[in-house]
């Protein structure tokens, strides 16, 4: 999943003038900080599931995932598992983690399966779970009333659990580019005005494209992964992107709406059989990971993403691996109490 560039786009044709008026009237200020790190509910092995889901090529012995650019400490565990979803959320909240957003694709599959799992558990951790909206269903064609149909299926089904993620009362929901790139952001304007007003209290939206359109008509905006922006570079000139590219990030989210910066520890998807060049960021023993921290924090967002707990496919966890033991989340917990000790923002 790799968004950075196609993120900072959108044309305003299309839209809505009188929908965008009633949108402006929303205006989010003062907002709680979070740390939420993206969350892949996805994997499955044979003690729990009967099979191998996601892993593949699994070598226990030799600790290696033909799949996995890293071996987990965890090793090949199972999404489904409690005891992993219990040392998740302790691993998460000791570092500061404030919640989690979790891959979400259709009703009833693998991963809507395991969200009540995680929600118990993050609940008994004292974390917060919402999902990322990946997918607009098909069903001949990705209309936006697939897309309402799923928002309010998430809104009515999990909204009002304990552990959901809130603001000011209103369950928050994260919408992936890809789902934004097929009903568009005039579909996407529809779809919230409908959710608000069928969905008692309303909710929220975080949109994974960093525009002004874009942030007319969501909540919040955000991109998944700046890997594309931040590929084959030092440690010093990953700071002076960040450092540049920040604060733009913020000021396009604006006054009224949720700014997010998103940083990742590293990036490296070339065990996938993806299209070379692969756009690999390197870890650079930790420090790319403190220096997109370092830099997060002097943006001033109202949340800070971490891309990303477990996308082991990518390379871009957090999570302890054999490779780079708890080094992240030792880094992760450094610098999230120093962002979350911030007033919010506008204060």
């Amino acid at each position: 999943m790799i968004c950075a560039a196609e993120s900072v786009m959108g044309g305003a044709g299309g839209l809505d003038e009188q929908l965008l008026r009633e949108r402006a009237k929303v205006r989010w200020t003062k907002v709680p900080r979070q740390v939420l790190a993206f969350y892949y509910g996805w994997y499955g092995n044979p003690t729990t599931s009967g099979r191998w889901v996601h892993w593949e090529e699994v070598d226990e012995q030799n600790k290696t995932i033909g799949s996995s650019t890293h071996y987990p400490a965890l090793g090949p565990y199972d999404s489904h598992d409690p005891k992993v979803l219990a040392q998740h959320c302790r691993w998460a909240k000791e570092a500061g983690v404030t919640g989690f957003i979790v891959s979400w694709w259709a009703q009833n599959d693998f991963h809507d399966r395991g969200l009540p799992l995680l929600l118990e558990a993050a609940q008994q951790a004292g974390l917060a779970v919402t999902v990322y909206f990946e997918i607009v269903p098909p069903h001949e064609a990705p209309h936006r009333e697939n897309a309402l149909r799923d928002v309010l299926y998430l809104l009515e089904r999990y909204g009002k659990h304990p552990a959901w993620l809130r603001v000011d009362g209103k369950p928050v929901l994260f919408i992936y580019g890809r789902a934004i790139g097929q009903i568009k952001l005039d579909g996407w304007l529809w779809v919230i005005m409908e959710a608000n007003r069928k969905y008692a209290g309303g909710a929220v939206f975080i949109g994974d494209q960093i525009s002004p359109q874009a942030a007319r008509v969501f909540d919040g905006v955000h991109t998944y992964n700046p890997t594309g922006r931040t590929a084959g570079k030092s440690v010093a000139d990953i700071r002076a992107w960040a450092r540049a590219t920040f604060p733009q990030w913020v000021q396009t989210a604006g006054e009224g709406r949720i700014a997010c910066v998103t940083i990742i520890p590293g990036y490296d998807d070339s065990k996938l059989g993806r299209p070379a060049p692969r756009p690999i960021t390197a870890r650079h023993n930790g420090e790319t990971y403190r220096a997109l921290w370092e830099e997060a924090i002097a943006a001033n967002p109202d949340w800070v993403l971490l891309t990303s707990w477990n996308e082991w496919h990518e390379g871009s966890e957090i999570e302890p691996s054999v490779e780079n033991g708890e080094r992240e989340l030792k880094t992760t917990a450094a610098f999230a109490p120093k962002f979350l000790a911030l007033k919010p923002r506008g204060s």
